[in-house]
């Protein structure tokens, strides 16, 4: 379990997300189609998780589109935006932003992702949402970096993210 914040109060998340060299756990999740889209989809493919709360709020929206600009300079990579948000949310925000580089998927179906990945926040205002969270996986599917992001109203560290992609 972690401790999160939200404006200096704390709160807590439902286990330890994967660290460095663990395999990521497999995942189902919906894109913008309703299709079903699961990490072995990507094998061979390095991803980059952003992973937030709600698309529908500033820090989670800007997180989108500082990836969409970073994410067409990534070789072999996909830049997954991870949220319990319907994804006809995600999709009318990615549109109306003209977010070609980046894939929204949702949770919210099985609300299994945040479980297994260990960053369900678990009480508080935001309780059985995802708290923000950078997960980098290599080809086969094995944590190269992971980031709680400790205060929900900040950005991610995104460089220290992408370096390990370089």
């Amino acid at each position: 379990m972690a401790t999160i914040t939200l404006k200096g109060e704390a709160f807590n998340t439902v286990g330890e997300l994967p660290k460095e060299g663990d395999k990521a756990p497999d995942f189902q999740l919906l894109n913008s189609s309703l299709e079903t889209v699961k990490l072995s989809d990507y094998k061979g493919k390095r991803l980059v998780l952003n992973i937030f709360p709600s698309i529908d709020t500033n820090v989670c929206a800007t997180s989108v589109r500082n990836f969409n600009k970073r994410a067409k300079d990534l070789e072999n990579t996909e830049v997954l935006c991870i949220s319990r948000d319907l994804p006809f949310a995600q999709k009318r925000f990615t549109d109306g932003e003209k977010l070609s580089e980046v894939i929204t998927l949702s949770d919210f179906q099985t609300q299994q992702f945040g479980k297994d990945y260990g960053l369900e926040i678990e009480n508080g205002p935001f309780k059985n949402l995802l708290s923000r969270v950078v997960i980098v996986v290599d080809e086969e599917g094995k944590v190269l970096h992971s980031q709680q992001v400790t205060e929900i109203a900040d950005e991610p560290d995104y460089l220290s993210a992408l370096k390990t992609l370089l």
